[in-house]
């Protein structure tokens, strides 16, 4: 990180007097292919907080949304985008964890502190701010803080709306990191690697010497990979169809892989022969119901634990009959990786900087934010893992 580069932004960011006013900003608006307009983003409400974004990138589920494949999800115009750092410009009534000029993350699974799900420690969902596809305006008035220039609503996208050169958010949904990490890197904990490594670590519990099967080696699984390599796993094994990711996954800790179009049997009969009859653990990273049941059964019996984390579309249900889970597999579901963000990311992100992961490997591309275009392109074709783009 070029740490005197960021002194240097927020030098010239603190002398900016934009607090309390409505800013003129490049952002994202919808179309095919995207095109950049002046949006209009109000201040910040009461418990809200205004940033700057420098840095974003894409997953595949701003791709999902960009092309509107849930239609009970469809909002537009809508800023789409949640996965960023950035730097606090200015907050509203009642926010006293933030200032103007603090490093930040926006997450999309919030943490308001106060219900009753962030006050047990057995989830991290929030009752008023958690993650929800089909909210598209502020919580404080059920408006946008996005206007186009002749004053008509933008909406929102997963509490974030990271696409834009400033962006609002819900303080719930903001969390300040130390001042020296690296901006570039930590956009990445806003998505695809605390999903990953946390389902691995809050959500598994994942013990040294385990052995794990990962399915559909995009950037979550190879978070996973990550995460299970850092807490000692014995064997890692990945599963994909793109023989292209084995490299990448090589050098994230899987140790054996497995391309499916090459095999004779089931997946999960190849890894019951490779680990005496099933993993401890496997990662379902797909989003597709027959890798989910190969995943499930791929697991050992007794113990088997398989965590979920693909997004699976409506109305497809579990491929599983209730009476084989009396075998002792589990299965689970995951969220964010089972982080409570506002209270649990600060200290994920103090790991990264000691360098317990290795958070570069997931950064095959950087562009200015005007190429945004070329960042989807390389996500459909496969070709990128995160596409770091610089605002």
């Amino acid at each position: 990180m070029d740490v005197g580069y960021h002194k240097s932004f927020e030098s010239s960011f603190e002398s900016a007097d934009t607090t309390g006013k409505v800013i003129t900003c490049k952002a994202w608006g919808p179309g095919q292919p995207l095109v950049m307009e002046d949006v209009q983003v109000a201040p910040p409400q009461q418990m809200e907080v205004r940033v700057k974004i420098l840095f974003t990138s894409i997953c595949h589920t701003d791709l999902s949304a960009w092309k509107g494949e849930n239609e009970a999800q469809r909002a537009y115009p809508r800023i789409l985008g949640h996965e960023a750092s950035g730097i606090v410009e200015s907050v509203g009534e009642g926010v006293e964890d933030m200032k103007k000029g603090d490093h930040v993350i926006p997450i999309f699974q919030g943490q308001c502190g106060n219900c009753i799900c962030c006050r047990n420690e057995k989830t991290n969902l929030c009752q008023r701010f958690g993650v929800n596809p089909l909210k598209s305006v502020m919580v404080n008035d059920g408006k946008t803080r996005f206007s186009t220039k002749d004053g008509n609503p933008i909406f929102h996208f997963l509490n974030t709306s990271t696409f834009s050169e400033y962006t609002v958010l819900d303080s719930a949904c903001v969390v300040k990191i130390d001042f020296e990490a690296p901006l570039e890197t930590m956009s990445l904990l806003s998505c695809g690697v605390s999903t990953g490594v946390g389902a691995a670590w809050n959500v598994a519990n994942l013990q040294p010497g385990s052995t794990v099967a990962i399915f559909g080696l995009g950037a979550v699984g190879l978070a996973v990979a990550e995460g299970a390599r850092a807490r000692g796993a014995s064997k890692i094994i990945g599963v994909d169809i793109n023989p292209n990711k084995f490299a990448k996954g090589k050098a994230v800790g899987i140790t054996e892989f497995i391309n499916p179009k090459d095999l004779g049997v089931p997946v999960h009969e190849r890894i019951g022969a490779m680990t005496d009859g099933g993993v401890d653990y496997s990662f379902e990273c797909a989003g597709n119901l027959e890798v989910l049941r190969e995943a499930f059964l791929s697991t050992h019996t007794g113990w088997g634990l398989t965590v979920l984390l693909g997004i699976h579309p409506s109305p497809m249900l579990l491929p599983l009959h209730p009476m084989e889970l009396f075998n002792g597999r589990q299965i689970i579901g995951s969220i964010f990786g089972g982080f409570k963000g506002k209270t649990q990311l600060p200290k994920f992100a103090k790991q990264c900087m000691c360098g317990t992961l290795n958070l570069d490997e997931f950064i095959t591309h950087e562009l200015p934010f005007e190429k945004i275009n070329e960042a989807f392109q390389l996500l459909i074709d496969g070709k990128s893992l995160r596409c770091l783009l610089h605002l």
